[in-house]
């Protein structure tokens, strides 16, 4: 937890300095904090592992930026009952944000019954998770909630093994 706390004030404190920079150029930008929560589920854990959080303010292909993340593997199980977690703050241009997407990596489990199942993602690791936003940003500062709702996207195989079919809502 200390590290992630060390880690996101030396980001917060990096991309203060470019937020100040694109500024003084004459860059509109807003602040944009993105943050996760979850609804209940019957595990004792569900982790994903997030890499990178990425915007996209155009409707073409082209066009993601990075917004700085604080990467690790959430139990998305902590994020219930109004708790949530920031997963990355930066500047971005001001404007329609179109979509976000969560980049994950491969160490995604569940836990149930002290048992440790492996969470195949699909598509997750390729392309990313993405949700649909549409959310003029205008404000200097902006924040949206995301609530990766672990009920709706955890699929039990017959064969006895676990899948992550995501399915991402806009708080």
């Amino acid at each position: 937890m200390i590290k992630k706390t060390l880690l996101l004030a030396s980001t917060l404190l990096a991309f203060s300095v470019v937020f100040f920079a694109c500024k003084k150029n004459g860059g509109e930008t807003t602040n944009l904090s993105v943050h996760l929560t979850d609804a209940p589920y019957d595990a004792s854990e569900v982790n994903v592992e997030i890499l990178e959080v990425n915007v996209k303010f155009t409707d073409d292909s082209s066009g993601w930026l990075t917004v700085p993340t604080v990467a690790g593997i959430y139990n998305l199980l902590e994020l219930q009952n109004g708790i949530d977690t920031l997963l990355a703050v930066g500047p971005v241009p001001r404007g329609l944000l179109k979509e976000v997407r969560f980049v994950l990596g491969t160490n995604n489990s569940i836990v149930i019954n002290n048992t440790i199942y492996p969470l195949t993602i699909p598509s997750g690791g390729s392309s990313g998770l993405k949700i649909k936003v549409n959310k003029n940003l205008a404000a200097s500062v902006d924040s949206i909630l995301i609530d990766f709702d672990a009920a709706l996207s955890i699929i039990k195989e017959s064969n006895g093994s676990y899948s992550l079919k995501p399915v991402l809502k806009l708080k």
